[in-house]
């Protein structure tokens, strides 16, 4: 891996790691991970192997992406505290952005230096896998595929809960002026 990948790769962990902590929701929460995997993307989906079962192999990683990026998104506590949103992701969250990112990182780390690059050579020839790019090419759209639902499904939540705010906050006023006539 190059020093730009190990770069990447943490940069995704610590923006879960970053939220652990909980802290306002705002345009950051959503602009930080899909600047990083619009990078990422762009440096390195040049193509898209559709030769024997590659789309196959893609899907099936970028499936696993979306399933991971929704089930954090659902685990990531949002909530309302004086008129704005909180966020704050919870261990099951940050297990599963870990495991996804660490898959990826590990995969990478095996293939280069642990001896499994014969191993995925064996697998592909079975598997009618034509060429490396359609690992790097799953692997990527994986990233991005988690990234982009734990996203999406964390702003899908933030509006239902931005209705709380805005109700709650045309509610009291409300309230306060019941209170100044009794």
């Amino acid at each position: 891996m190059t020093a730009t990948e190990w770069i990447t790769d943490i940069a995704l962990v610590l923006v879960v790691f970053r939220q652990l902590r909980e802290g306002r929701l705002d345009h950051r929460t959503f602009l930080i991970p899909l600047g990083i995997v619009a990078v990422v993307a762009y440096s390195y989906l040049d193509s898209v192997p559709t030769g024997g079962n590659d789309l196959v192999l893609i899907a099936a990683l970028a499936g696993t992406g979306a399933v991971l990026g929704v089930a954090g998104g659902v685990y990531t506590r949002i909530r309302a505290l004086d008129g704005h949103l909180m966020i704050k992701a919870g261990a099951v969250s940050a297990i599963l952005w870990v495991l996804g990112m660490g898959a990826r990182m590990g995969f990478q780390v095996w293939v280069e230096h642990g001896g499994g690059a014969d191993d995925v050579a064996r697998f592909s020839i079975a598997h009618h896998i034509t060429s490396d790019q359609a690992w790097v090419t799953a692997f990527v759209l994986m990233a991005v595929t988690e990234v982009v639902t734990r996203v999406a499904t964390i702003y899908l939540r933030s509006r239902a809960g931005a209705r709380a705010v805005a109700h709650s906050a045309s509610a009291a006023p409300a309230a306060s002026v019941l209170d100044r006539t009794a």
